[in-house]
C-alpha cells in the first residue's frame, strides 16, 4: 500500500480549520451595543447601570490600558430559530488564546447577576437550548482592557506595568457581538476530528492504530459535503465512530483528570484586577457545572473566595451549591497559594490556619491535601507542618523546570528536615493548565517515572494562570479519551480520590529527602528587595504586638485582646506572600501597591503593640525583649542616650538593668575602643582598610585567630542579564563580570563610646548610585554590624557582600521555616553545581569542627556559598549575601531608589549563637515607658527548645497558645514555665485542635522534642 500519510494528514488539518470550524455556529444576528467607559478604577453594578451610554459600533477600538468599559447588548433571538440552541458570542478583539492578561468580561443580566465571562477561547452565553423565538436579550458587559505584558514574549522592557505609566491609547478592537446558532453536530465533529487527529500525530509511524486513524479520517471527511457541512456531520461522525469506539489497552496509564483555574493573586495585573477574574472564571465553572454532571473542579486560595463572598454573593452562592453537589472541590487548605521558600515558619503555619478554617467555616470542607502547582521552589519544612495542619498529600508541578537535572519521582513520599514524610505528586503532564491534547496525554504517559509500580498520574485541566478555567471543549476531550485505544485513559475525580488510589498501589514509593529545590528563579530569593524586606518586618512586628497583647490580656484589667485586627492584618500578610508578589515577580503596580500596604501593616501593628504595653500602666522606660532568648545588649533611648541592659527572653526589664548605662556611668562590660580604624572589645578586633572593606577581623576569644581569608564585606556589582525571565532568574554566568566596590570616599568614626563603636564607609559607584554602611561594635558583643544604605540606579546589575573566612566548611547551614538546611559547599555531582544561588532566612552558618562563623541579616534571603584551597593548604570558604538587583522586566524600575537594611557578622559562632542573634537582629529592643514589672508569659528551661509565638487562642476562650520547636537539629528536653496559673495542657495542632493532653507540673508543661520538632500547646489560665 502506497503511503499517504502526508497527503490525508494535511487533507484533515485545512478541513477542520478552514470549513468545519467555520460551520459551528449556523446563524447569527448581531446585538446593538451601546458603551460607557468607567472613569478611572472600576465602579459597582449598579453605577454602571445607570451610567450614560452612546452607541458603539463593531471595529470600533476600545479599552486604554487597565481601563473599564461597560457595554450595553440588546437583541432578539429570531422567532423562526425556536427549538434550537442559541448563544451569545462575543470576541471583544482577543490577542491569542491566553485568557490572562489581555482582554475579559464578564457578562450580567439587568438585574445585576452574573452569567459567565468571556475569553479568548470561551467567547460564547448560553441564551436557550432549546429556543424561544422572540426572546428578548438584555445584557450588561464589563470589559476589563488589561495590556499585554508578555507581548514580545518578556523580550522587551514595557511601561504597560503599572496604570500611571501606560497611558491611554486603547488596546483593543471589538471584533464581534451577536446572537447565534450553535450547531451541534458540527461542534461535536469538530471535537471528534480534534481528538482523533491529535492521537494518530501521537502514535509511532509503525503504530498500526495510527494508521487506522489515518484512513479512518481519509474515509470520513469524504462523506462531508462541502456545500453543507452542517447537513454532511451526522455522516462523517457515524464514519469515525468505530475510530472513537476502540477500547484502551488495559495497562493504558491513566490519568485522572480534575479541572483547575490557576489564578495568580497578583502577577501581571493588580490585585484589584484579581478580584475581577475571581468572578468571571467561578461564574465560568458554575455554568460549566450545570452543563456536566461529572465536572469536578479544584480550586485553592482561601483568599479568592473571600474575595467573591464579598464581592460577588450571587457567584458566591453557586460555588457553596457546587460544594454541595460534590462538583466543587476546595484543595490546598491555604490563604494564598504562597511562596516556597521565603515565607517565615510562623506564617506558613497561619497560611494553613486562615486557609482550612475558612473552608471548614464556610463549606464543612477540610482539606487534605497541599496545593501548590506553581511555587519556585519548596522548604524542606513543609512535611511537617502539612501535616500538623491535617494534610495527607502535597502536589505540586514546577520541579519539571528544572534546568540541569530531571526529578527522578513523579510519585514519593517527601521526607521533611524532622523526619515527617507526606505523599506527594508531581503531574508528568507537566502543567497545571492541561487540556487533554494528544501531546499532553502523550508527554503523561512517556514521562511517567513510576511504570511498572504505579498506573496513574493527575492532570489538572483548564486555562490558568490569569484565570479561565476549564471549557467544555476540554469536558467532551475528556469524556472522548475515557477509554480511547492508543491514548491513555482519562478519568475526572476528586484529587483526594486520586491520591487515595495512588497510594494504595504504590504505598512503598521511593523517599526524596529534603528541600525541593527548583533549579530555576533563583533571583525570586532576591528581586523586589523592598517587598521581602516588608514581609519579613511585618512577620516580626505581629510576632512582637501578639507577645505583649497577651501579656496585657493577662496582667492588665480591662485590656481586650485584639483578635478582629490581629486576624485582618496576618492575612493582609498572608495574601502577599503569594507566589508572584514576595518573590518579586510582579508589575510595578503590584510592588507599589505592597510597600504601601506593608507600611500601613507596620502602623497599624505598632500601634496594637504600644497599646498593648501601654496597658501595663505608665512608668519609668523599660525594655522589652519580644525574643525567646535573654538578651544582654546595648540600646538607644529615646534622647539619643545609649544604655547597657539585661532582659530576659519574651520580657522586660528596667532600662539600664545591666552592668552599664552610658559613657562614664558605671563598669561596661567588654567596652569598646575606637582606635583609627580599628574597632576592639576584648571579644573581636575589627580592622576596617582603607578602601572601607573588612582587612582583618581577629576573634580574641579564640586565641585571636584570623577570622577572614581575604577581603571582608567585599561589595561586588555584575553584570546580571540572564537568558529569559528577567526578574525571576539569575544564571551562572553573572559571576564572570563584576566591579569590585574598592573606591571608598569617606572612612569616618561616627561613634566612640565604651557601648559603641562605628565607622562609616561612603561609596559612589556606576550610574548615581550611592551605598552608606555604618560598621558597628558594641560592647559585651561579637557581632559585628553592617548597617547599610543604598540609593540604587543600576539597571541589569546584581549586588553582593562577600565575606571569605578561613574556615573547611564541609556544608553551609542555612535557616528555614522552623529549623535549617545544610547544603554541600563542594560541587561534585550537577545536582550541587546547580545551587549555586540559594535562599535562607535570618542567618547562614559556616562550621569546622571547634569553630563557626554565622551572617545574620534582617531581611535579605538569597546567598551563595563556595569553596576554594589557597596555595598555603588552607581552605577559604566564601558566603556572599544577595542585597539588591535591577531587573527590567516585568517591572522596567524594579529595586531603583532607596533601601534600607542591616546584616551582620558573628565570628565564633555556633547554631545555637546564630538563632539567638538571628532573632536579636529581626527583633530589636523595644523601650517604652511603663510601670507593668510580669514576668514573661512563657518561659523555656532547657537547651534547644525556641518559642516561636505566643498568643490567646483563635476561638477567643482565653487559652494560651504557645507554638514551639527544637533549633538546633538535635533532640531537646526542657519545661515551658507559666506566669499565670495553669489549669492544664494539650498538645494541638496547628489549628489549635487536640491531638493529646500534655503532662503538666504546677506551672509548668515538660516538653521533649525530636530534632527540628514543632509543637503547639494549648495552656488553660488558671483562676
Amino acid at each position: 500500500m502506497h503511503d499517504e500519510r502526508r497527503r490525508i494528514e494535511e487533507r484533515v488539518q485545512r478541513l477542520h480549520d478552514q470549513r468545519i470550524k467555520a460551520a459551528i455556529y449556523a446563524a447569527a444576528v448581531p446585538f446593538e451595543i451601546e458603551a460607557w467607559q468607567a472613569p478611572g478604577e472600576p465602579v459597582p453594578f449598579e453605577e454602571a447601570a445607570s451610567a450614560p451610554y452612546t452607541p458603539f459600533e463593531m471595529g470600533t477600538p476600545w479599552g486604554p490600558p487597565w481601563g473599564t468599559t461597560w457595554f450595553r447588548m440588546r437583541g432578539r433571538v429570531p422567532a423562526e430559530w425556536a427549538g434550537r440552541r442559541v448563544e451569545a458570542v462575543i470576541d471583544l478583539g482577543f490577542v491569542g488564546d491566553w485568557p490572562g492578561n489581555q482582554a475579559e468580561a464578564l457578562v450580567h443580566l439587568t438585574d445585576g447577576t452574573p452569567l459567565k465571562a468571556v475569553n479568548p477561547l470561551n467567547q460564547y452565553v448560553a441564551i436557550a437550548n432549546p429556543a424561544v423565538g422572540g426572546e428578548e436579550i438584555d445584557y450588561l458587559v464589563e470589559a476589563a482592557s488589561n495590556p499585554d505584558i508578555l507581548a514580545d514574549d518578556f523580550s522587551k522592557v514595557t511601561p504597560m506595568g503599572d496604570v500611571r505609566t501606560a497611558g491611554d491609547k486603547p488596546l483593543y478592537t471589538f471584533r464581534r457581538a451577536d446572537i447565534a446558532v450553535l450547531d451541534e453536530e458540527v461542534w461535536h465533529l469538530d471535537l471528534d476530528i480534534q481528538v482523533l487527529r491529535e492521537l494518530m500525530l501521537e502514535l509511532g509511524e509503525h503504530d498500526p492504530r495510527r494508521h487506522e486513524i489515518t484512513h479512518a479520517l481519509d474515509r470520513a471527511l469524504d462523506l462531508l459535503d462541502l456545500d453543507d457541512v452542517a447537513g454532511s456531520a451526522a455522516d462523517v461522525r457515524a464514519a469515525l465512530k468505530p475510530a472513537l469506539a476502540r477500547p484502551a489497552n488495559a495497562s493504558a496509564h491513566i490519568v485522572s483528570g480534575v479541572g483547575h483555574a490557576h489564578i495568580d493573586s497578583a502577577w501581571l495585573w493588580p490585585i484589584r484586577e484579581t478580584k475581577r477574574k475571581t468572578s468571571r472564571t467561578f461564574s465560568n465553572v458554575t455554568s460549566l457545572a450545570d452543563e456536566y454532571e461529572d465536572f469536578i473542579f479544584a480550586c485553592s486560595q482561601a483568599q479568592q473566595y473571600e474575595w467573591v463572598r464579598d464581592n460577588y454573593p450571587k457567584v458566591w452562592a453557586r460555588i457553596q451549591e457546587s460544594v454541595k453537589k460534590g462538583q466543587w472541590a476546595p484543595v490546598g487548605g491555604m490563604w494564598v497559594e504562597a511562596d516556597g521558600n521565603l515565607p517565615g515558619g510562623e506564617a506558613v503555619a497561619r497560611q494553613f490556619v486562615h486557609g482550612k478554617r475558612f473552608f471548614i467555616e464556610h463549606f464543612g470542607v477540610e482539606t487534605k491535601g497541599v496545593w501548590l502547582p506553581d511555587s519556585f521552589g519548596y522548604t524542606a519544612s513543609y512535611p511537617q507542618l502539612a501535616k500538623l495542619a491535617g494534610n495527607e498529600w502535597f502536589l505540586t508541578q514546577k520541579i519539571s523546570w528544572n534546568q540541569t537535572n530531571k526529578f527522578p519521582h513523579h510519585t514519593f513520599w517527601w521526607e521533611g528536615i524532622d523526619g515527617t514524610r507526606i505523599f506527594t505528586h508531581f503531574p508528568p503532564v507537566d502543567t497545571y493548565n492541561a487540556r487533554f491534547s494528544g501531546e499532553e496525554m502523550a508527554r503523561a504517559t512517556n514521562n511517567y517515572q513510576e511504570k511498572g509500580v504505579g498506573t496513574r498520574s493527575l492532570a489538572p485541566f483548564g486555562w490558568g494562570d490569569g484565570g479561565g478555567g476549564p471549557t467544555r471543549e476540554i469536558m467532551e476531550r475528556a469524556r472522548r479519551l475515557a477509554d480511547l485505544e492508543g491514548s491513555p485513559k482519562v478519568v475526572v475525580e476528586h484529587p483526594d480520590d486520586f491520591f487515595a488510589k495512588a497510594r494504595a498501589e504504590y504505598p512503598d514509593a521511593p523517599v526524596w529527602v529534603g528541600e525541593l529545590y527548583l533549579e530555576l528563579h533563583r533571583a525570586t530569593y532576591t528581586s523586589q528587595a523592598r517587598t521581602k524586606q516588608g514581609n519579613r518586618r511585618s512577620e516580626h512586628k505581629l510576632r512582637e504586638a501578639e507577645l505583649w497583647a497577651t501579656t496585657a490580656a493577662l496582667h492588665a484589667p480591662g485590656y481586650a485582646y485584639p483578635h478582629d485586627r490581629l486576624d485582618r492584618l496576618w492575612k493582609t500578610v498572608l495574601l502577599h506572600q503569594f507566589h508572584d508578589i514576595l518573590p518579586g515577580s510582579s508589575i510595578a503596580w503590584v510592588h507599589r501597591e505592597a510597600e504601601a500596604e506593608y507600611a500601613r501593616v507596620a502602623e497599624e501593628v505598632e500601634a496594637l503593640t504600644a497599646e498593648a504595653v501601654t496597658a501595663l500602666g505608665a512608668g519609668d522606660p523599660r525594655v522589652f525583649n519580644t525574643s525567646p532568648v535573654e538578651r544582654r545588649e546595648v540600646v538607644r533611648t529615646a534622647d539619643g542616650a545609649l544604655a547597657h541592659t539585661v532582659v530576659p527572653a519574651n520580657g522586660s526589664a528596667p532600662l539600664g538593668s545591666g552592668s552599664g548605662t552610658g559613657s562614664g556611668s558605671g563598669e561596661v562590660p567588654h567596652p569598646v575602643t575606637v582606635t583609627g580604624r580599628v574597632l576592639d572589645n576584648g571579644l573581636v578586633r575589627v580592622e576596617i582598610a582603607e578602601d572601607g572593606t573588612l582587612s582583618s577581623v581577629r576573634d580574641l576569644r579564640a586565641g585571636g585567630r584570623e577570622v577572614l581569608a581575604d577581603k571582608g564585606n567585599l561589595l561586588r556589582l555584575h553584570t546580571d542579564l540572564p537568558n529569559y525571565w528577567d526578574a525571576w532568574d539569575v544564571d551562572k554566568h553573572y559571576k564572570n563580570r563584576y566591579t569590585d566596590l574598592l573606591d571608598a570616599e569617606y572612612v569616618t568614626v561616627v561613634e566612640d563610646d565604651p557601648l559603641l563603636g562605628a565607622i562609616r564607609v561612603e561609596r559612589s559607584f556606576g550610574n548615581g548610585s550611592r551605598i552608606t554602611q555604618t560598621i558597628s561594635l558594641r560592647a559585651g558583643s561579637p557581632r559585628i554590624d553592617f548597617e547599610t544604605d543604598i540609593d540604587w540606579h543600576e539597571a541589569e546589575k546584581f549586588l553582593k557582600a562577600g565575606f571569605p573566612v578561613d574556615i573547611r566548611a564541609a556544608h553551609s547551614s542555612a535557616e528555614i521555616a522552623f529549623g535549617h538546611i545544610q547544603r554541600p559547599t563542594h560541587t561534585n555531582t550537577t545536582w550541587e553545581s546547580a545551587r549555586f544561588e540559594v535562599s535562607g532566612h535570618r542567618w547562614v552558618h559556616l562550621g569546622e569542627p571547634g569553630y563557626g562563623v554565622a551572617v545574620i541579616n534582617d531581611s535579605t534571603y538569597g546567598h551563595d556559598v563556595s569553596r576554594t584551597v589557597r596555595e598555603d593548604g588552607g581552605t577559604t570558604t566564601t558566603v556572599r549575601l544577595s542585597l539588591v538587583r535591577a531587573p527590567r522586566i516585568p517591572d522596567p524600575a524594579a529595586d531603583q531608589g532607596r533601601h534600607h537594611f542591616t546584616y551582620a557578622l558573628l565570628p565564633g559562632a555556633t547554631i545555637e549563637d546564630a538563632v539567638a542573634e538571628g532573632y536579636s537582629l529581626n527583633l530589636p529592643l523595644r523601650v517604652a515607658d511603663s510601670a507593668g514589672t510580669p514576668e514573661p508569659v512563657v518561659s523555656v528551661e532547657g537547651e534547644g527548645v525556641t518559642i516561636e509565638a505566643v498568643k490567646l487562642a483563635d476561638d477567643a476562650s482565653g487559652d494560651v497558645v504557645v507554638r514551639l520547636y527544637e533549633s538546633r537539629g538535635g533532640r531537646a528536653q526542657g519545661t515551658l514555665r507559666t506566669s499565670f496559673p495553669l489549669a492544664g495542657a494539650e498538645i494541638t495542632d496547628l489549628l489549635e485542635r487536640p491531638l493529646s493532653t500534655a503532662d503538666t507540673d504546677g506551672n509548668g508543661v515538660p516538653v521533649t522534642l525530636r530534632p527540628f520538632e514543632i509543637q503547639t500547646l494549648r495552656l488553660a489560665v488558671g483562676k
